[in-house]
């Protein structure tokens, strides 16, 4: 079958068994460099978007899509609810006030936020709260000072159902001076939420009592919005300027209120690419050391090539294709690795924890306490690519070197 002269030296270079020793080692390691290096992006990248995924998921799940508050709470919030919801889009519309407080029980002293909510309009948080007692939420009414707290904030308080306590709200005056609020609330209920944050740092009351408690006599701060996709509240708030363009509303989104956490996810992701193409790189860089030997060793051969009419630009396509095949196999060995171990961590990391007696997340430290893997077409499209021109530009010299081989000078002592 026809094949081109180039593919065909280069590959039956590649296929020598007479090539042993350090040259043969040298490639083998280049190939394995390559292998490894795409296959560890692959499963880091799928880990980091599977923990980006959890995380927002984790988040969002007691969190407003999108926020539109003002200074002094909302007189109309009931108008402003009704137009929202109507919009494309939306999902929930609740109203809300949120209070920075300290709470008092017996000698402990914690802080918290107080949020106000109603609870048979309550379309952010009482789909995800688990109540870890009889009841729900409906148990917050309007003038009855209960709260609902969460699961390890009440733990901190040393408080269960029916325990008093005291809610502590910072204030100033209309002269600047300090003028705290204090009001006596009972524990209306207990719950969990699944984030740690939250069952640390949240307690629950009526919209009522926590308005009267802020000083907005009644009023709501805010509503909360909740979206059919929180991941299209950027093009929602476009769309809805009309509405949300009122110079008194002050309006965010889950992007802004937790852009730190995403921002940090990804600088990391960025610096793990960065640094485990380091190892791509280190084989790129035996591939230019065995390429070099090769070419040393078989410059007999180019100058009986040359001779017989090659010109240089093929005998360079020789070395090129030994090269690419190396780095080819390797990055498709690489892509299969990668794949298999991205698909199977959910029964690889649990197998290892149970082996070494060792949890990679504790509970107790981080949202996340399982490792997660997403993996996304756009990684594992462009990891091979990035890969596989790595090893190509690394054939670029040692195929130059034998492409300036002269016949005459290699052939003079044969």
């Amino acid at each position: 079958m026809f094949q081109p002269l180039e593919l065909f030296v280069g590959l039956r270079y590649v296929r020598s068994r007479r090539r042993r020793g350090i040259v043969s080692f040298m490639s083998g390691a280049s190939l394995v460099g390559v292998a490894l290096g795409v296959a560890a992006l692959i499963v880091i990248l799928s880990v980091m978007n599977g923990l980006e995924t959890e995380l927002r998921n984790r988040l969002l799940s007691m969190t407003a899509h999108l926020s539109v508050r003002a200074e002094g709470g909302l007189p109309d919030w009931r108008g402003l609810a009704e137009r929202l919801a109507e919009r494309s889009g939306v999902d929930s519309v609740s109203p809300y006030v949120e209070l920075q407080a300290m709470l008092a029980a017996g000698g402990n002293l914690e802080p918290a936020i107080v949020r106000g909510i109603l609870p048979e309009q309550e379309g952010v948080i009482v789909d995800h709260v688990r109540m870890l007692d009889d009841g729900g939420l409906e148990r917050l009414r309007p003038g009855g000072n209960g709260l609902v707290l969460g699961r390890t904030l009440a733990g901190r308080l040393g408080v269960s159902v029916g325990d008093s306590l005291n809610v502590l709200v910072p204030h100033f005056d209309e002269r600047g001076l300090p003028a705290p609020r204090l009001a006596g609330f009972v524990v209306a209920g207990i719950f969990d939420a699944g984030v740690p944050d939250h069952n640390s740092g949240l307690a629950l009351a009526h919209l009522v009592d926590a308005s009267r408690l802020d000083g907005l006599r009644g009023r709501a701060e805010g509503v909360a919005v909740r979206l059919d996709d929180a991941l299209l509240v950027g093009p929602f708030r476009r769309a809805n300027a009309d509405l949300l363009a009122a110079p008194d509303l002050v309006v965010s989104d889950w992007t802004e209120e937790h852009a730190s956490y995403f921002t940090a996810i990804r600088i990391e992701k960025t610096m793990m690419s960065i640094i485990l193409m380091f190892i791509v790189a280190v084989a790129a860089f035996n591939i230019v050391a065995s390429l070099m030997m090769v070419v040393t060793e078989k410059q007999r051969d180019v100058a009986i090539l040359r001779t017989s009419g090659l010109e240089p630009a093929r005998v360079a396509r020789i070395f090129f294709v030994q090269g690419a095949v190396i780095g080819l196999a390797g990055t498709l060995i690489g892509t299969a690795l990668g794949l298999a171990l991205a698909f199977n961590v959910d029964v690889i990391v649990p197998w290892l924890e149970r082996t070494f007696g060792f949890q990679i997340f504790p509970g107790d430290v981080y949202y996340v306490t399982e490792v997660p893997s997403e993996v996304h077409a756009l990684d594992v499209t462009l990891i091979p690519i990035v890969a596989f021109a790595l090893t190509v530009l690394a054939t670029i010299y040692p195929a130059r070197r034998a492409a300036a081989i002269a016949p005459a000078d290699a052939l003079r002592y044969e």
